[in-house]
């Protein structure tokens, strides 16, 4: 008997294009937080350089660093016949370095 609820439904499973889309997404994104780092870094020298304005551009670029990280390990986990399901390591990682960002765009308002 195959129906949901079964193991049959899942081994019998085909992907499709989703591993595809999943993978231009992570891109799409890794490039979002590319521009976002270069323009936190930009901002926080913009004037003059500053210790201050310095450190921002340094933790701009490790949240990046770290963003890259996940994004690339995650692209190529999707390249298998069977993409694994992301860790919980790496999707906490990739909200820290969101919120991180998020928090850098407002310390660029103030």
């Amino acid at each position: 008997m195959s129906g949901p609820g079964t193991g049959a439904a899942v081994a019998d499973r085909d992907p499709g294009l989703q591993p595809e889309r999943t993978r231009l997404a992570w891109r799409r994104t890794t490039l979002s937080a590319t521009v976002v780092a270069v323009l936190a870094g930009k901002q926080a020298i913009h004037d003059e350089v500053t210790a201050t304005g310095l450190l921002a551009a340094g933790l701009s670029a490790l949240v990046w660093i770290g963003f890259l990280a996940v994004a690339h390990r995650r692209i190529q986990s999707l390249e298998a016949a069977r993409p694994r399901v992301m860790s919980l390591r790496g999707a906490l990682l990739a909200v820290a370095c969101t919120v991180a960002f998020a928090g850098f765009a407002v310390g660029v308002l103030l």
